[in-house]
């Protein structure tokens, strides 16, 4: 029973790309920091959400002398999904709009990491938008996955 159990946690701990540590989410991508931030950019887009910004870390380190792996954040939101949170507590627009950092790790490994939904709801003391928390997790989800995976 012990060895069962060792390998059904062994695979679920390789087979399983996402990974949550305090509030944040990482899920790996198959494919490079610019290809998957333009995946995720031309995903975010067809969905109707609205890009504030994309700013490439690694290249602003590097115009100052830092050599920074790659690195980028994509802000992006929507109205009609944000607004809510903000009138059932609006602390969590300290939070919003939300964001995705797409970063290669010291292994060569790509992720794309944003913020819990739950981690938000739980720092904001949001009380009476369960529905609103659980689209937006399954629509980062989504979006995370068709991103980062051929």
């Amino acid at each position: 029973m012990k060895t069962i159990l060792v390998t059904l946690f062994s695979i679920l701990f390789f087979a399983i790309p996402v990974v949550a540590a305090d509030g944040v989410i990482n899920v790996q991508s198959t494919f490079a920091v610019g290809e998957t931030a333009d995946r995720m950019e031309n995903i975010l887009t067809e969905k109707g959400m609205t890009i504030f910004n994309r700013i490439k870390h690694s290249a602003a380190a590097g115009k100052v002398g830092v050599e920074l792996r790659d690195t980028e954040l994509i802000i992006f939101g929507n109205p009609k999904v944000g607004s809510p949170l903000m009138k059932c507590q609006q602390s969590v627009a300290l939070d919003l709009p939300q964001k995705a950092l797409i970063w290669k790790d010291d292994q060569g490994n790509v992720y794309i990491s944003y913020n819990d939904p739950r981690y938000l709801q739980k720092r904001h003391n949001v009380m009476g938008c369960e529905e609103v928390f659980t689209k937006i997790e399954k629509a980062l989800a989504g979006i995370t996955k068709a991103a980062s995976m051929k």
